[in-house]
């Protein structure tokens, strides 16, 4: 009797496990993701200003 609820739930932990990655790349067809522009600077060798515009997606 220990044995089956054992492999039970063995069986379960194993079927969760491969039904979460399943459902985190789902999408439905009006999602749409929110995007920002994320302003970047930094400097080049010389010294100059270097401002990079990056769309960040979430």
């Amino acid at each position: 009797m220990r044995n089956l609820i054992l492999a039970a739930a063995i069986a379960f932990t194993a079927v969760a496990g491969f039904a979460a990655p399943s459902q985190a790349g789902y999408y439905s067809y009006d999602y749409q993701p929110a995007c920002f522009i994320k302003k970047i600077k930094s400097y080049d060798y010389y010294g100059n200003l270097i401002v990079k515009r990056v769309r960040v997606c979430h």
